[in-house]
């Protein structure tokens, strides 16, 4: 376990209105940005205040929540704002696996957000208005097979769709990698800018570090916590974009797979929650590259949880894991070949006042100086077919892709 760093004394936070700040992820310097962007909205990081590797294991929620609070209660903070997200604010990511190491919280010493027409920039001890310097493209990409290679990984398909034939469980989602190289070190912020205007609809984020950082834009929303309200959004069974919306919705693999993601998230939900509601059909969600059925479950919690403690409760859910939980995390482990770090784990922010938004880290890339780390991810069902499986990986792959090479 890391130690938090900047904490020989209590944080000194000011959080203070401000004009438009027109593109948020356009002021962001070239220095481990950190972001959170939907529609233009949202919040914008850099710099650290303190950061902290969270210990793996079964308890490492509430050892983050835990961390968090001792550092935000000592913390002298002055938020005449008072929305979600103003005053200190940590971003985070964590492992989709609870064993695997790598979990991360980072209070910025800066951030800019904007959130229904209201802006505001918070800082910690000095102002930190970084020098902004131009963003710089990665050059040529190359591509290179990840854990498996494409035959592999279709071998790994169809195995699984034998256990899942077999009983052994009901669904189970695959991942992916692929290894791009590029020319020159990666800049972060050309990534964020071509998928924040590409898939405006989704979540576009990045939790940088040291030495690169986990970039990309999700369509799938963990949970959005503001006050004692919280909402998700459930995404499983997908087609290409421009295909019938009635093949989707009249499909059964697609359709239960959809219900066994909605299921999940209603169960771990209804001990959190006071009042619940889940939606008897999906909607279609259209993105650029493909479309989902999706369902927004909203709810009111009864005991005031913190964001973090709805996140514990509803990771994994069966969009990224599978049915039953424990079962088809056994079959990841032995048929993906690889630790998906932060891919397919909750990704986000929250405040002092346990508020905030996090997702599940798809169509994202892990950077490291020159190189990027791709993942994509397919649920699979009895009547799953290798190759469709793979078209549909490759399809999602594409948002990355795009990311690098514009």
């Amino acid at each position: 376990m890391s130690v938090a760093l900047g904490l020989k004394r209590p944080m000194v936070v000011r959080t203070v209105p401000v004009g438009d700040p027109g593109d948020l992820i356009a002021r962001l310097p070239d220095n481990a940005p950190f972001a959170w962007v939907r529609h233009g909205d949202g919040l914008v990081g850099w710099g650290e205040a303190a950061r902290v590797t969270v210990p793996h294991g079964p308890g490492r929620f509430a050892w983050a929540r835990a961390w968090l609070t001792s550092i935000f209660r000592a913390a002298d903070i002055h938020d005449p704002v008072g929305l979600p997200g103003s005053g200190p604010v940590a971003f985070g990511s964590f492992t989709f696996d609870p064993d695997s190491a790598g979990s991360t919280l980072v209070v910025p010493k800066t951030v800019l957000a904007r959130r229904d027409g209201r802006a505001w920039l918070t800082t910690i001890g000095e102002d930190t208005l970084d020098l902004v310097t131009p963003v710089r493209t990665p050059g040529r990409i190359r591509y290179s097979d990840g854990a498996l290679t494409t035959m592999e990984w279709e071998h790994a398909v169809a195995t699984a769709v034998k256990e899942i034939n077999s009983g052994r469980l009901d669904k189970v989602v695959l991942a992916r990698d692929l290894i791009a190289t590029a020319d020159r070190r990666i800049d972060p912020r050309a990534l964020l800018a071509r998928l924040a205007a590409r898939y405006p609809e989704c979540y576009t984020f990045s939790i940088g570090g040291p030495a690169g950082g986990l970039v990309g834009a999700t369509p799938e929303l963990l949970v959005r916590h503001t006050g004692r309200a919280i909402e998700s959004l459930v995404l499983a069974g997908t087609s290409p974009s421009g295909a019938d919306p009635a093949e989707l919705f009249g499909s059964a693999k697609n359709r239960y797979e959809h219900a066994c993601a909605v299921a999940s998230v209603r169960d771990a939900l209804a001990t959190l929650c006071g009042t619940l509601d889940v939606p008897d059909d999906p909607e279609l969600l259209v993105l650029p590259n493909v479309q989902h059925l999706a369902s927004r479950v909203t709810g009111r919690l009864s005991d005031g949880a913190s964001v973090l403690d709805v996140v514990a409760a509803m990771h994994p859910t069966a969009a990224v894991g599978g049915t039953p939980t424990a079962t088809a995390l056994e079959v990841i482990r032995e048929r993906e070949d690889m630790d998906r770090g932060g891919y397919a784990g909750p990704v986000g922010w929250i405040d002092a006042r346990g508020d905030g938004e996090w997702g599940i880290a798809l169509r994202c890339a892990a950077i490291t100086g020159d190189r990027a780390r791709l993942f994509a991810g397919c649920g699979i069902m009895g009547g799953s077919d290798p190759a469709g499986e793979l078209a549909e990986a490759q399809a999602k792959l594409r948002v990355m892709r795009y990311a690098l090479e514009g």
